[in-house]
């Protein structure tokens, strides 16, 4: 077993990568990465090695991330700050709302996935990761990540043709 810091040195760009796809936000990423390592000091003794050290540690970061959630109002609140970037932009406000309308209506659909479908393509679309980097958080292979976000964008054409899901 590596000591702990070479695990951080080694793994905390995917743990953040995978926190950034979950959260969207960076701040938020990087809190929950060193949460991520504290707990994982604390568990290393608790490791089996059944699966890569990378996937235990994407697991502690997803329980994480869903405890956060839990702790967080359902009430998204939009600072005026936040607006009035938006509107200084070069952008029109119809190229504003027709790209959130487009982005909504992706997410959307995206939320009629299965959890693994819904995993692949969130660290695709908004993690920027390859289909090995996939594999390796989620402990499948690359050729399986690549298969899971071909499948998942049918069905989501499938369901927004349709306008259901079949």
């Amino acid at each position: 077993m590596q000591n702990i810091e070479e695990v951080y040195k080694e793994y905390s760009n995917t743990v953040f990568k995978y926190l950034f796809c979950l959260t969207g936000k960076e701040e938020t990423a990087e809190d929950l990465t060193q949460e991520t390592f504290a707990i994982a000091i604390n568990k290393i003794s608790k490791f089996r090695g059944d699966c890569k050290i990378s996937v235990w540690l994407c697991q502690i970061a997803k329980h994480l991330w869903y405890k956060e959630l839990k702790k967080r109002k359902k009430n998204i609140n939009v600072s005026i700050n936040d607006l009035n970037e938006e509107l200084t932009t070069d952008e029109s406000i119809e190229e504003i709302i027709c790209d959130k309308e487009d982005k909504l209506k992706l997410f959307k659909s995206m939320q009629k996935l299965d959890e693994k479908s819904k995993e692949v393509m969130y660290l695709r679309l908004i993690g920027n990761l390859n289909f090995t980097e996939i594999g390796e958080v989620l402990g499948k292979t690359p050729n399986w990540a690549r298969v899971t976000f071909y499948r998942a964008k049918q069905k989501i054409r499938e369901v927004n043709k349709n306008g259901k899901e079949n």
